[in-house]
């Protein structure tokens, strides 16, 4: 009996033990090709790590089979992606590139992907293969071969690297679209914390009222000239972090968002205040600029006027003073106190005239500046040309007239209020003798031959004159611009859609002038003007008026405006000109006149006279 137990428990033995050694046959010879652990002795511990092999070995099979069906679809995700991008849809916000791991992570996964298939000899093959077979022995015929290739770790770590680089490209050229936002909100902080200052009594101490002063000291630093984030110091951000946070408190220590919106807004009106203030100021330095002479013109004058007097009588005339009443020579009038503007009208005029010996120029000026200009073409004589120089104080029957209307005009200007400026008015009267006479301003440059205004055809009409009531021109003008046609009076007299024109360059007919009795006309709405707000001063309005339905229109190309200011006249404008005008505070004898339009003037100034380099006027 005890004989057949013990054979039963052989054979129950044996046959656990075949079970046992029979997996681990099978098992040895299937992963032998697999992995370099079956080699090793099978012990109980050898056995368990390779059926924990091959069951990853499994897995592993399973997801190598399931790929090409993954990379299809993440294909066909990233090319809707991009048709959406192609239809112009927006940018997205700023915090999308904030996650810089997360992105390159997917990125890195991609590239990964990308270049495994095109080591297995084409990319895109796994996705072809799906798309025209589809047969799963085909699949794993292919993943087979994938398995077989690896990628080794510096090909990787090179692809990453690649990867990087060009993920942080994309995000700085994203970055480099805002420009300037960082610099705007912290200049909006600066203001916001000034106006929670304003709520604090004046003599406040406490602490939030020295933390709001002290951040706003950093932050005003921080910023400087800076114009876009990329100026700014990465510790500039980190000032306006800290004053973001003294905001924080300022709100929950000042909740009213209504008295804020005040307080922006009266700080808003200042800031609207002192610009304005500043403009006024500006305007009136460049006007105070205008009216001053400068000092080189004063030194030569000064200059001028020693040399004149000590000049003989007989020293001090001109030659061929017998054609100043010569009706049939080219008159031409010229009224200034400036040496060097009447200096480079009769240059310029001479420079081009066909017959010289035909001008005659009547320069007038005043008092003070009589010896110097006198002098001035006594040693610089205008070639063929005849000149004569006149004081305003010789005209006796002007002064009681002037003295009674002219002073009273309401203007600080003096060049309004000069009676130089209104001394075109009185053309018939200082030159009895002549029939026409061309008038010019004293800050013109002549630049052709101007004997054929003398043949123009007046039609009747007193003065000739460029017009300037064509809209596309810069010298526009309007009569509402300069008169004020809300008075009844001027309303029914003109009409406000009328063609203005320009003084600078006119052509007088002296005979039907004084036929018509201009001047008295004149006189009349000077002391209208002075009783009732009818005109601005100045006698561009006044010679609108008095010589109204009286202008005949020459061509443009006689008389160009705008190189006092900067009007956009081009060069080809200027060179066809026969007549240009430096209309406008912007002299060319100042050194704030225009670079760009001084050439014209300054090439009659012969700047090597030996009186203007001891005075030190240069170009």
């Amino acid at each position: 009996m005890k004989q057949v137990r013990r054979w039963q428990r052989i054979l129950i033995l044996s046959m656990l033990s075949v079970s046992v050694i029979a997996p681990i046959v099978f098992l040895s010879n299937r992963l032998k090709n697999f992995t370099s652990v079956g080699k090793l002795p099978y012990t109980s511990f050898s056995f368990f790590v390779d059926v924990e092999i091959y069951v990853d070995h499994l897995r592993m099979k399973e997801f190598i089979e399931e790929l090409p069906t993954t990379t299809f679809s993440a294909d066909i995700r990233l090319n809707a992606i991009e048709q959406e991008a192609s239809e112009g849809v927006k940018e997205p916000k700023l915090d999308v590139y904030k996650d810089k791991k997360i992105v390159s992570v997917v990125s890195y996964s991609t590239a990964v992907e990308n270049n495994n298939n095109k080591q297995n000899g084409n990319a895109g093959d796994t996705v072809n293969i799906l798309e025209n077979h589809g047969t799963n022995g085909e699949i794993k015929e292919q993943n087979q071969q994938i398995e077989q290739k690896t990628v080794s770790p510096a090909s990787r770590e090179e692809q990453t690297n690649q990867t990087a680089g060009r993920h942080d490209h994309i995000v700085q050229a994203s970055l480099q679209r805002v420009t300037d936002e960082k610099v705007k909100e912290m200049k909006d902080q600066i203001l916001r914390a000034k106006a929670y200052l304003n709520f604090a009594p004046p003599d406040s101490k406490s602490h939030l009222v020295r933390e709001l002063k002290q951040r706003i000291k950093e932050v005003e630093k921080a910023v400087g000239a800076a114009t876009k984030d990329s100026d700014l110091s990465k510790s500039a951000l980190r000032k306006m972090k800290g004053m973001e946070a003294s905001l924080d408190k300022a709100i929950r220590v000042y909740p009213d968002c209504t008295t804020m919106a005040k307080k922006l807004r009266a700080m808003t009106y200042n800031a609207e205040e002192q610009v304005r203030m500043q403009k006024n100021q500006a305007t009136y330095l460049v006007q105070l600029a205008a009216r001053t002479t400068p000092k080189g013109l004063h030194c030569l004058s000064m200059q001028l006027t020693a040399e004149y007097f000590a000049l003989q009588p007989e020293e001090r005339k001109f030659p061929n003073q017998q054609k100043l009443q010569d009706p049939n020579l080219h008159h031409y009038a010229v009224f200034s106190d400036n040496i060097l503007a009447c200096a480079v009208v009769v240059n310029s005029t001479v420079f081009f005239a066909m017959e010289p010996e035909k001008i005659v120029f009547h320069v007038v000026t005043d008092s003070l500046n009589l010896p110097a200009i006198s002098m001035w073409f006594l040693l610089n004589p205008p070639g063929n040309a005849t000149i004569q120089v006149q004081c305003i104080d010789e005209f006796r029957w002007l002064s009681t007239k002037y003295n009674l209307t002219l002073k009273k005009q309401n203007s600080s200007d003096v060049r309004y209020t000069s009676a130089l400026n209104h001394l075109r008015f009185y053309l018939p009267e200082i030159f009895p003798a002549l029939n026409k006479i061309v008038f010019l301003d004293h800050d013109v440059v002549v630049q052709r031959d101007l004997s054929r205004l003398w043949s123009v055809n007046m039609k009747g009409k007193v003065n000739g004159a460029v017009e300037t009531c064509k809209k596309s021109e810069v010298s526009f003008r309007r009569m509402d611009m300069f008169i004020n046609f809300s008075d009844p009076l001027v309303a029914k007299r003109f009409d406000v859609k009328a063609c203005t024109w320009a003084f600078g360059m006119n052509l007088f007919d002296l005979q039907e002038w004084r036929r018509r009795n201009l001047t008295a006309a004149y006189h009349k709405y000077l002391q209208l003007g002075y009783k009732r707000s009818l005109f601005k001063a100045g006698s561009l309005p006044l010679g609108w008026i008095t010589f109204y339905n009286q202008t005949v229109a020459l061509d443009r190309r006689w008389h160009v405006l705008g190189l006092g200011y900067d009007s956009g006249i081009g060069p080809s404008d200027i060179e066809l000109a026969a007549v240009i005008h430096y209309d406008g505070v912007m002299k060319p004898w100042f050194e704030m006149g225009l670079a760009k339009y001084k050439g014209y003037w300054t090439k009659y100034v012969n700047y090597d006279h030996s009186l203007l380099q001891r005075c030190n006027i240069h170009r």
